[in-house]
């Protein structure tokens, strides 16, 4: 397992614009922390602004010259943006025409008539779980409520025996599997190997999402037995459509950039040469931004085309697809910010000098303030991007594997307890017509299993590759 050692710091170590003590920068990032706790929490300010006037405190009380921090953080926020924006709205164009098309309600509709009893539930993370993929977690959410909230009315099933398991395979989907915000934040701050982080990324969320989705819904069935709320219950997309896509050419369109990206990482690993054509033209259609082009592009054919969907009506959907995902970037970029001007300031240098005669796993390290950041903030991304700054010179001297474990482990961390100050938690509570206990008892302490499982599943795999 990875360890923190001095040997660590690496020869291209960026020059700290202050030359601030270990205490003045520990306060300084206490209290930038604190700022953007507050700001968010009690004041309810936007992320974007609270993370940029946060890196601002934290540069200030560092000692480095306000200009010098203006220009860390602008330097983070397009880096971050270059690297993951574009990503991004891909996803948001592919989520809104899966959505639209009425494909997402086709994949529902199609697993659900082969399931019934017992194995409901089951079916129920197997749906999430792969609408999951190229969907924000709060449009999954929408999209699925409709679905969970029918299926408890009309099969008479307990709705949090079926919620549950759909709300886990979204949520796992989104703190641990690329090509979601926090994950890309995370391997752009890191470094890590998209490929490989994907890959290893599945392999734990697979027996996470069994046991927060499945198997604990018997559990929260128990704890918290309250109706499908009728009111609840709004008009699915594909009501208004004559017909709707395939479910086969839903699924690959949907399949289409995991299966590039793996096949990247796969020849990666066998080939091994740079040099190599196969491994070159891999390189090129494995790399995310053309995976979800691609998908993107077939898309307009197996999802929109069949759905009826005309030339002039495709610009209209991309147009409102992007809309909603400014708010986003913007938290993302002003992450990037922040990550960037901890760097600057040398707060990652000063992790190493305290920590180099700790034992605690780097690993660990990494969830921890994940789990920390989370909590305060009420935010997976605020989490993800701020964790990932912080830890990110651990990665100096990790293996290929080891990095996208850190990747993994800061996005486990994200999820932990999810509670009053996370827009999720009353998302949840309103849809499923919960009180903040039942709401507690059921969400949060599921986000609380995958949190720990993903994090716990990640030390062990890092004790055998």
């Amino acid at each position: 397992m990875t360890r923190l050692s001095v040997e660590m710091l690496a020869a291209d170590t960026v020059e700290p614009i202050t030359s601030a003590g270990h205490a003045q920068l520990g306060v300084a990032v206490l209290v930038g922390i604190a700022v953007i706790v507050l700001l968010i929490t009690k004041f309810k300010l936007h992320a974007f602004l609270s993370l940029t006037l946060g890196s601002l405190v934290l540069g200030a009380l560092a000692g480095a010259p306000l200009d010098k921090v203006i220009a860390s953080f602008t330097t983070g926020l397009g880096t971050t943006v270059a690297g993951v924006g574009v990503l991004i709205a891909l996803g948001a164009i592919l989520g809104k025409m899966l959505a639209d098309s009425g494909g997402a309600d086709q994949i529902v509709d199609t697993i659900l008539a082969r399931a019934s009893g017992r194995s409901m539930p089951w079916a129920m993370v197997l749906i999430a779980s792969v609408i999951g993929l190229p969907l924000f977690f709060e449009v999954g959410v929408v999209l699925l409520i409709p679905v969970v909230l029918m299926v408890a009315k009309r099969g008479n099933y307990s709705l949090m025996r079926i919620g549950i398991p759909a709300l886990a395979g979204l949520s796992v989907m989104h703190g641990l599997v690329p090509p979601h915000p926090g994950p890309l934040v995370a391997i752009d701050a890191i470094g890590a190997n998209l490929g490989v982080t994907l890959a290893l990324g599945v392999l734990v969320a697979i027996p996470t999402v069994i046991i927060a989705g499945p198997l604990f819904s018997r559990y929260a069935a128990r704890w918290v037995d309250v109706p499908a709320p009728d009111r609840m219950i709004p008009q699915r997309a594909s009501e208004d459509l004559e017909k709707r896509p395939g479910f086969g050419a839903t699924l690959t369109t949907i399949l289409l950039p995991v299966v590039l990206m793996l096949s990247k990482a796969l020849v990666d690993i066998v080939v091994d040469n740079p040099e190599n054509t196969v491994q070159r033209v891999f390189d090129v259609i494995g790399s995310p931004l053309i995976a979800l082009l691609a998908s993107v592009l077939v898309g307009i054919f197996t999802l929109l085309r069949p759905a009826g969907f005309s030339k002039e009506r495709i610009s209209p959907l991309v147009e409102k697809s992007l809309a909603p995902i400014a708010g986003i970037l913007l938290i993302v970029g002003a992450g990037g910010g922040f990550k960037q001007t901890l760097i600057d300031t040398g707060v990652g240098q000063m992790v190493l000098d305290i920590s180099k005669d700790w034992s605690i796993p780097a690993l660990l390290l990494a969830w921890l303030i994940a789990v920390a950041i989370r909590l305060a903030t009420g935010s997976a991304t605020v989490a993800t991007v701020s964790a990932a700054g912080l830890v990110a010179p651990l990665a100096a001297d990790m293996s290929t594997t080891h990095a996208a474990l850190l990747v993994l482990a800061i996005g486990a961390g994200s999820l932990f307890f999810s509670h009053v100050n996370d827009a999720g938690f009353w998302l949840v509570k309103e849809y499923f017509g919960l009180n903040v206990g039942q709401t507690v008892k059921t969400w949060s302490v599921m986000e609380t299993i995958i949190s720990v499982v993903a994090g716990a599943l990640v030390l062990l795999l890092s004790l055998v590759i």
